[in-house]
């Protein structure tokens, strides 16, 4: 059951509709590295689509009827945003779910310090990362730094043509004999992530001059002291913007493609359905790299309490009527899976791969070995997709993330699933996941893109 290619089926019209989808896509990454760039241009995106501020609507008292649109945000970190049809909502509703959180290195909270001339700044990673691919590449650093009066001050430092960029120091060959003969996995170790800051001395500064120096500067720009990274939120990320990639242009190579090439394609699904007659929803999540716990992960309980916020404003509150809902409600998991390497074939099963310019790719189930904590979508509900799909002429693919015994991994799912609806994994196909540049085929970002409108007008 081998997919034909998504690009032998364009006409001229289709490819400018691609190319324009992707040039805004690379636009979305450049200004959300982290998930709070991705929550903030989601609501502008949202506000610009006609979305109101649904805790601003309770606190004003408001009612919402059938076609009014709404998002609420969680600590600025997740956003979930509705449309309201015009079945009755008991019914269900179609739901697409990403997460905008990706791998990156987290600044810790006592972090600076000079040895030997040079100023550093101590880091602890975050999700699964190989360790080595993030050393001797310019790295960026996005967050916040929130004072004790409150005050919240963003920080992007290392992205303007002009900037200064940090990294991370690795051993030269000549020297390296020893490390070259340590596993992959502890080549290079967690507690040695330290990003390289500075190595100018203040003037007249006999000891720490450098840390003394790069204080001064934080306080210059943005009025910082040292003890405010105790509350700053500080994401070391690849420097650099997102870029075509091939000779013919049909790639995008960027950082924090899983899983925002899915966030993207489902938010805008979302925002360019203009008429529903089921409520939809769009959830973009935190944390899926890490458990999806905390208050910000679909373990918490934000999703289910924007929920009966939208049911009280619509008159309709009770328990009994929330449980219906969630469980009668349709959902696509949109996370990304592993794209076929022919360079690492012996990972895949190539009959159950995903290929790069196939389509989208569903995934029946993920988890790892005997599929363990994973969703398991039913028959009945994949054969509607396909249905569906099929009329809209979509191009997707089955697949699995790579052999059996291999590994394995895991999406918000199964948390979706303890609802009682129905749940399938589906997104892009991606190749290097995990890595600080990540590539995807831009046929399969517009196939996603597609089929998630058809999911949400359809099923």
């Amino acid at each position: 059951m081998e997919r034909a290619s998504a690009w032998q089926s364009y006409d001229e019209g289709e490819l400018l509709q691609l190319e324009a989808l992707c040039r805004e896509y690379r636009a979305f990454l450049d200004r959300g590295k982290t998930e709070r760039e991705c929550a903030a241009l989601a609501v502008s995106m949202a506000e610009a689509a006609g979305y109101r501020d649904l805790k601003q609507i309770a606190q004003d008292g408001e009612t919402l009827k059938a076609g009014d649109k709404v998002y609420t945000v969680c600590m600025g970190k997740a956003v979930v945003l509705f449309h309201l049809g015009e079945k009755n909502i008991e019914e269900g509703m179609n739901i697409l779910g990403a997460h905008i959180d990706s791998p990156r290195l987290d600044v810790k909270q006592n972090p600076l310090y000079e040895d030997t001339g040079f100023a550093y700044l101590d880091t602890h990673y975050y999700g699964g990362v190989k360790k080595y691919q993030w050393v001797a590449q310019p790295l960026a650093i996005h967050g916040v730094v929130v004072r004790k009066d409150g005050q919240v001050i963003d920080v992007v430092i290392g992205e303007e043509d002009d900037d200064s960029v940090v990294g991370i120091t690795d051993l030269l060959p000549h020297l390296a004999a020893k490390q070259m003969e340590k596993k992959a996995s502890v080549v290079i170790e967690g507690e040695n992530l330290d990003v390289l800051f500075g190595s100018k001395p203040l003037t007249g500064e006999a000891e720490d001059g450098v840390k003394a120096n790069i204080l001064k500067l934080l306080q210059e720009k943005y009025q910082m002291e040292e003890e405010d990274f105790f509350s700053a939120e500080l994401e070391v990320v690849p420097a650099g913007k997102a870029r075509e990639a091939g000779l013919d242009r049909s790639m995008i190579m960027a950082y924090g493609q899983d899983d925002r090439v899915c966030a993207f394609t489902s938010l805008k699904a979302m925002l360019d359905v203009r008429e529903v007659e089921k409520t939809t929803c769009c959830i973009l999540a935190d944390k899926e790299e890490v458990g999806s716990t905390g208050a910000t992960g679909m373990e918490s309980r934000f999703f289910e309490n924007a929920a009966a916020e939208l049911l009280d404003r619509m008159g309709a509150y009770s328990d009994l009527k929330l449980r219906r809902m969630l469980a009668g409600s349709n959902m696509l998991s949109s996370d990304v899976s592993a794209a076929y390497d022919p360079l690492f074939a012996d990972a895949f099963e190539q009959k159950n791969a995903a290929f790069a310019g196939r389509g989208m790719t569903f995934s029946k189930y993920t988890g790892t070995k005997g599929k363990i904590n994973s969703n398991d979508a039913n028959a009945e509900y994949i054969a509607r997709i396909r249905t569906i799909m099929d009329d809209a002429k979509v191009h997707y693919q089955f697949a699995e993330l790579g052999k059996v015994d291999m590994g394995g991994g895991g999406t918000i799912a199964y948390i979706l699933a303890h609802f009682g609806m129905n749940v399938i994994d589906c997104g892009v196909s991606v190749l290097n996941m995990h890595a600080p540049w990540e590539v995807t085929s831009k046929a399969d970002i517009y196939e996603t893109k597609k089929g998630y409108e058809a999911f949400l007008r359809r099923m």
